[in-house]
């Protein structure tokens, strides 16, 4: 056993596995462990967008912190499995913090509580555990927050006009799209059950779903005006239907998220304005607490909000905004 292997006990840990893997491997794992930190970063997956910006985020931390990224995914949205064999595989690896957005908010916690009480700080990326303190930490963004804020934009918007709102909402009990939700709906200034509200539909966030959605609350109502949607791809759902059925003109559209193809369409008039997030911030910030960690010691707790901006190019008076030029440079994804 080398020096380094004594001096750390997750490169005496890593030099077990070596009968199983390559000496090269095993040598420069062994003296990643020994001579940096090791921070970890566990995704939901790694072809949504958002995570995409997430990890590019992480990864220009760790470089400008001089630490060793270890990544991983879920295979699908909701995959609590790999989530779970990640947070084993990078503890035995070493990271003295791994930062998750979790698939399964309830699920993950007894591994979550397995990595804590062996000394690694864990902190939840853009969504909260259940319950939330399960974790030492949260990096995400305000979700009622960013609800409120395009809700105040349609309210002021609609310049007294009375209104006929579709929510196009996510799922029964998922906390981002409840927050969202009900954000919006104090906004606006009105209360779940108010006659304003003519239609609700679920949509899981899918643009397919959210034109479905869309369609049957027309059917309901054919005179909606105001459409609150989850998120951009529900969004771009809800006016191919108001398209088709020649109502594109006379529907405002408001959303939340800030990816690049939401923001085009902002700019293109499809959605009036939406709430952009920042998933690159929330990772660098992990990163940067993650090293702060592992050299000092020192955690980081609570919730630390990552920031929200509201994005239009139709500015309301007392609504504070940005137009789609900052949107854009500011965006995520294609």
């Amino acid at each position: 056993m080398n020096q380094n292997s004594r001096r750390h006990p997750a490169a005496r840990r890593l030099a077990t596995l070596c009968v199983a893997a390559s000496a090269v491997w095993c040598a420069s794992a062994t003296l990643a462990v020994a001579d940096q930190p090791v921070v970890g970063l566990i995704t939901k997956t790694d072809t949504n967008p958002f995570f995409v910006k997430m990890r590019q985020g992480a990864e220009a931390a760790a470089q400008k912190d001089g630490a060793k990224l270890l990544t991983a995914a879920g295979k699908f949205d909701g995959d609590n499995a790999s989530q779970v064999t990640a947070i084993e595989n990078m503890m035995t690896a070493g990271a003295k913090a791994i930062l998750i957005t979790p698939s399964d908010t309830k699920a993950i916690v007894p591994s979550i509580k397995k990595a804590r009480a062996a000394g690694v700080m864990v902190i939840a990326l853009d969504t909260p555990t259940e319950p939330q303190d399960a974790t030492d930490a949260l990096f995400a963004t305000d979700n009622f927050k960013a609800g409120v804020l395009i809700g105040q934009y349609a309210k002021s918007a609609m310049g007294g006009k009375p209104a006929k709102i579709a929510t196009l909402d996510l799922a029964p009990g998922v906390s981002v799209g409840v927050l969202r939700h009900n954000g919006f709906l104090q906004g606006f200034g009105v209360k779940e059950g108010d006659p304003a509200i003519v239609c609700s539909q679920d949509t899981r966030g899918d643009q397919a779903k959210g034109q479905t959605a869309m369609e049957n609350c027309l059917q309901k109502s054919p005179d909606i005006n105001v459409v609150y949607t989850i998120n951009e791809p529900a969004a771009a759902g809800a006016y191919r239907a108001l398209k088709a059925a020649g109502k594109d003109k006379d529907v405002m559209i408001v959303s939340i998220d800030g990816g690049c193809e939401g923001v085009r369409n902002v700019k293109a008039g499809a959605i009036a304005a939406t709430s952009q997030q920042y998933p690159l911030k929330m990772a660098a910030l992990g990163v940067d607490a993650g090293v702060e960690y592992a050299k000092t010691g020192k955690k980081v707790s609570g919730y630390h909000d990552t920031g929200v901006t509201l994005i239009t190019d139709r500015a309301m008076s007392g609504v504070d905004s940005k137009d789609t030029t900052f949107g854009l440079a500011n965006c995520w994804g294609q």
